[in-house]
């Protein structure tokens, strides 16, 4: 059996999003493939330190590193429209956002911008800023769907939200447990993520139950 797929050692590239609360993305981007590593958190505002009970002129954002030579940006793009509302007007915490690191992706961004304007009959309301300070979120919403099953946390040793930022099988997993992927790709790739047959059954009955259901925070 393979060890448990904490560490993927490639060249990575970011991408920065808000939609909406941040619990949501971390799973669908955490079960897509390409994605290395996901993290929630805090950005775009002038304060130091934001919490999430003082975010002050901060948007809860998901922080994407994924592997460029499986996954464009342009997909990445894609999975961010479609999985929020870009017309919803909400407080500043909430924003639709896109934060860009680097000229390429803010061409993208803006190119898909316009085309989602001439798609919506309502106002797009979706920003878009270069990347700035991401300040990493308490722990306790790190991998928040995963940390709803402690069994499965200890099984990959994953009990902190610390150690949970950082791994790729957290990633994939958070996504799993709520039907993100869907079972036929965890089928295909759960003999790279290092799981036992008992985790992997675990898991496998999550994906099946809840397959569908779409996103919810």
């Amino acid at each position: 059996m393979a060890p448990l797929l904490h560490e993927v050692d490639t060249p990575t590239k970011e991408a920065t999003f808000g939609m909406a609360c941040f619990w949501a993305p971390d799973c669908l981007f955490g079960a897509t493939p390409g994605v290395i590593r996901t993290k929630v958190g805090y950005t775009g505002g002038s304060k130091g330190t934001p919490s999430y009970h003082n975010l002050s002129d901060h948007t809860e954002a998901i922080h994407i590193e994924y592997d460029p030579k499986e996954i464009d940006y342009s997909t990445l793009l894609k999975l961010f429209w479609e999985n929020h509302n870009p017309s919803a007007r909400m407080k500043l915490q909430y924003t639709s956002m896109i934060w860009y690191h680097d000229n390429e992706q803010k061409e993208l961004a803006e190119s898909t911008l316009k085309e989602q304007e001439n798609k919506h009959k309502l106002p797009i309301v979706t920003k878009i800023a270069p990347a700035s300070t991401f300040y990493d979120a308490e722990d306790y919403h790190q991998k928040y769907r995963l940390q709803g099953h402690p069994w499965l946390c200890e099984a990959i040793g994953m009990k902190s939200g610390a150690k949970l930022k950082n791994s790729h099988l957290a990633a994939r997993l958070n996504g799993y447990v709520i039907g993100c992927g869907g079972v036929n790709q965890f089928n295909a790739e759960v003999g790279k993520l290092g799981l036992d047959e008992k985790t992997a059954d675990y898991v496998r009955k999550l994906v099946i139950k809840n397959e569908g259901n779409g996103l919810t925070c």
